[in-house]
């Protein structure tokens, strides 16, 4: 079959790939990555409203956290879930690029290298962010554009799925103290929960729209 007509089914077919693997150690790095990019989008919100990353730490339990000083702090409590959704729409369109893969990737592996020498303090953040980001380079550079294209694809499918039930875990699932929708809720007076519908719809109507609008 013509690999064009294959292109729309992609993303579908990864997304049950990931569901298939999502608890095995296969998809640990990847949801990793996922984590990366929520606590760099608390930082980026921060420096985008006038404030500082101080530092940013991962820990191998799929945690972390961005300490920041300064900026609109509502939209950094938001800027966690929706951002890793953000970058999980933006690796969608650009796998569904007829080219360019291989520059696209190439640009995610010096960002994580760059954000995880400057910023992140933890053994296990620095570990983990220079490999994945060696990782992403070197698969850039040495990947045909097809497979290119089904692992920036790939990155972006986990960083939907992920954005998607992080925030139904955190939110409607358990109530957990420390979760971004909880310091949300003390600090608007609007509760927890209803962040979360608030937010898994956005989700889900933007995954929605990127797929019809990248895969069409």
């Amino acid at each position: 079959m013509p690999r064009k007509a294959l292109r729309p089914w992609l993303p579908l077919a990864l997304a049950l790939v990931a569901y298939a693997l999502w608890t095995t150690p296969l998809l640990f790095p990847l949801r990793m990555f996922v984590v990366f990019l929520h606590e760099l989008s608390h930082g980026l919100a921060a420096v985008l409203t006038g404030g500082q990353i101080v530092r940013i730490e991962l820990s191998p339990a799929e945690g972390g956290v961005c300490l920041t000083r300064g900026g609109w702090r509502f939209l950094v409590l938001s800027a966690g879930y929706l951002g890793s959704l953000a970058w999980g729409v933006a690796l969608l369109l650009g796998g569904a690029r007829r080219r360019g893969h291989g520059a696209l990737l190439a640009g995610v592996g010096l960002l994580l290298l760059a954000v995880t020498l400057v910023y992140v303090r933890s053994v296990f953040g620095l570990v983990y962010g220079v490999l994945s980001g060696a990782a992403l380079l070197l698969a850039a550079r040495k990947l045909p554009e097809a497979a290119s294209q089904v692992l920036l694809t790939m990155l972006g499918v986990v960083s939907c799925l992920y954005a998607v039930w992080d925030i139904v875990s955190d939110t409607l699932l358990r109530q957990i103290p420390a979760s971004d929708a909880s310091a949300l809720g003390r600090l608007t007076g609007i509760p927890g929960p209803l962040w979360g519908v608030v937010w898994i719809t956005l989700a889900l109507a933007t995954t929605v729209w990127a797929l019809r609008s990248g895969w069409r």
